[in-house]
Parts: structure tokens; sequence; C-alpha cells
């Protein structure tokens, strides 16, 4: 079986996110519904194996050199989650006020800059030891095959 690169694999993560937030944010100001709720859900795919990956072996192996910090970023994770359940169910209904839709790109904005603080995380990786990379390449793996999608990983997996 070939290894994964875990921290490209990483950033081209994040480049999926980054490129979907900023298409729902278009798809929202538009206040065009069916397609916002469809890249919803291909963000709710990625971001599901990414972010168990992230808690359960990325996190713990960066808390040598991040130290507490990494406790924000379980608490932006949080953030994220709740958010993404907002969203979700605001596209439910077939139609968005220019109010709801103004707080929706908002709200995809905010996460657009938890993607950016992220994706930092990428230098500090490159520093763990070989050993250390190859359980990270194991445990990417095995999210993505888990495919997961975040609101269900949040609603039975995750331990919140």
């Amino acid at each position: 079986m070939v290894k994964l690169d875990p921290i490209a694999e990483f950033r081209e993560d994040h480049r999926k996110v980054r490129d979907g937030l900023l298409e729902l944010m278009e798809a929202l100001q538009s206040k065009d519904v069916v397609r916002a709720r469809t890249i919803l859900g291909k963000i709710n795919v990625v971001v599901g194996p990414h972010f168990r990956y992230e808690e359960e072996t990325l996190y713990p192996a960066l808390r040598v050199l991040l130290g507490e910090y990494v406790d924000q970023l379980l608490k932006e994770h949080d953030g994220v989650i709740a958010t993404a359940r907002s969203c979700a169910e605001l596209l439910k209904r077939d139609r968005l006020t220019d109010e709801e839709a103004k707080q929706a790109v908002s709200a995809a904005r905010a996460l657009l800059i938890h993607v950016s603080n992220c994706d930092g995380l990428s230098i500090l990786s490159e520093r763990l030891n070989k050993k250390e990379i190859d359980t990270l390449s194991e445990k990417l793996t095995t999210a993505r095959k888990a495919g997961v999608p975040l609101l269900d990983w949040a609603d039975t997996i995750r331990n919140k």
C-alpha cells in the first residue's frame, strides 16, 4: 500500500474546503438555496474525515509544540460544527431572506478564516519525526476510508 503524504493531503483538504466555502458564499449571496445545499453537502463529506484526523491524531501529536493552544483549536472546531449545523438547518428552507443570506455568508467567511489559520499547522507538522509522520499517514487514510461526514461524526463519534 502506498503511503500518502499527510502534510500535502492536509493542505489539499484545506484548498478543497476554501474553494467550497467561496462557492458557498457565492451561492448564498445569490440566494441559490439548492446550489448552496449541494455545496454544503460536499464540504460536510470532506471535512468529516479531516476533523476526525485532526482531533484524534494531528492535534495530540502537535500538543508537544503548541501546548494549550490545541484546546483553542478544539474550541474552534466546536464553533465550526455549530455553524455547519445552523447552515444545514437554514438550507432546509426553500428560500432565504436577505438577512438570512447575509448572516450565512458572514458565517461562511468566519469558517474561511479558520481554514486559513489552520493551514499553518502544516509547517509545524513538518517538524515531526518519521514515525510520527507515518502514523499521521495511516490515521488520515483510516479516517478517509471510514468517510464519516462532519455532522454525522460530530453527533455519533466525537467525544464532546
